[in-house]
């Protein structure tokens, strides 16, 4: 009986508040300009990888493996943007910077599920270059769309669960100090520090994700080009090597717009002092940006989408040079 006593106590114990106050970006100066910045940043991103996907979507010499990992980029792109960046400028419109219990749970789920997808989709892109390059008479027989749709579907699954763990472990912490969060959207850290209560399983939850989505992929990555380059080396003429090499050229970009920033902006919170202004600009340029540079890098560094948009172009051009004759 007392246990069960215990248990009722610490479940009656928890508190949630009725909403959170998003500190963002108070007390910088000009924060107008910054918040339009975004909203240039988020226009780009959503036209950008809209006309990505519509071009992938439509065009049937494109539905290969490596562009069902650049569609499923695409896509996260468009999820992680439409999950930041509307909720910052509603409080630049509205002046309003509480979100409800529910709707900050729901928000951190997406901004990290989308996330999530966005790093593991660069890993599966290297072992697309990697079996690509090293293993180019299996490669068809490896990497397959099957394959990789078999692989996307177990991924989104995967984090859908990872994302949701961690979500719903935020309902078991009390919150009796604050509801502000030191942060520019419901951010998982800020959010279970919050806690009057034991957190510690909010920070294995924390640390995990940390290894699973930014670690790991670091280190995979790094070591599919390290076996990259040790065949390219073993290619004998300088325009093999050369050859070889512009097929990671478009990924090698992605991988390090994506990641480096965001390992920079936490190693640099960890080693050097900033304040919680310089945090949030630098933590919200490290994860809007990547999402706008990703279609632009593809679109000029992939032949097969340039010659689709020059064909595109040239075929609504001719009917208009045909009237004027």
């Amino acid at each position: 009986m007392s246990s069960l006593n215990a248990r009722f106590y610490q479940n009656i114990s928890i508190v949630h508040p009725e909403y959170f106050f998003i500190l963002g970006l108070s007390g910088i100066p000009y924060s107008n300009y910054y918040y339009l910045f975004l909203f240039m940043i988020y226009f780009i991103t959503v036209i950008g990888n809209s006309i990505v996907l519509f071009i992938i979507a439509l065009d049937r010499s494109l539905h290969s493996p490596r562009y069902i990992g650049v569609f499923n980029l695409a896509l996260a792109d468009i999820g992680e943007t439409n999950a930041l960046i509307p909720n910052m400028m509603k409080t630049l419109l509205f002046d309003s910077q509480y979100i409800s219990y529910n709707a900050c749970l729901v928000n951190m789920f997406f901004v990290f599920l989308f996330s999530s997808m966005q790093s593991l989709t660069l890993v599966v892109l290297a072992y697309d270059r990697l079996i690509a390059i090293c293993l180019p008479l299996r490669y068809h027989v490896i990497v397959n769309n099957s394959n990789m749709c078999f692989v996307f579907s177990a991924i989104w699954v995967f984090n859908s669960v990872i994302v949701a763990s961690m979500v719903s472990l935020i309902t078991q912490i009390s919150f009796c100090k604050s509801n502000v969060i030191l942060s520019y959207f419901c951010d998982h850290g800020p959010v279970y520090r919050l806690a009057c209560n034991d957190n510690y399983v909010n920070k294995i939850m924390g640390f995990l994700y940390s290894t699973l989505y930014l670690i790991a992929p670091m280190l995979v990555i790094g070591l599919s080009y390290l076996g990259i380059f040790f065949v390219v080396r073993q290619i004998r003429t300088w325009e093999g090597r050369i050859k070889a090499l512009k097929t990671c050229v478009s990924h090698l970009l992605l991988v390090a717009i994506y990641f480096l920033p965001i390992f920079f902006t936490y190693l640099t919170s960890l080693l050097l002092y900033s304040t919680p202004n310089s945090r949030v600009i630098s933590t919200s340029l490290a994860y809007a940006v990547p999402a706008m540079l990703n279609p632009i890098i593809y679109v000029l560094n992939t032949a097969e989408i340039k010659d689709i948009i020059r064909k595109a172009i040239r075929n609504r051009s001719v009917p208009i040079d045909r009237t004027s004759k």
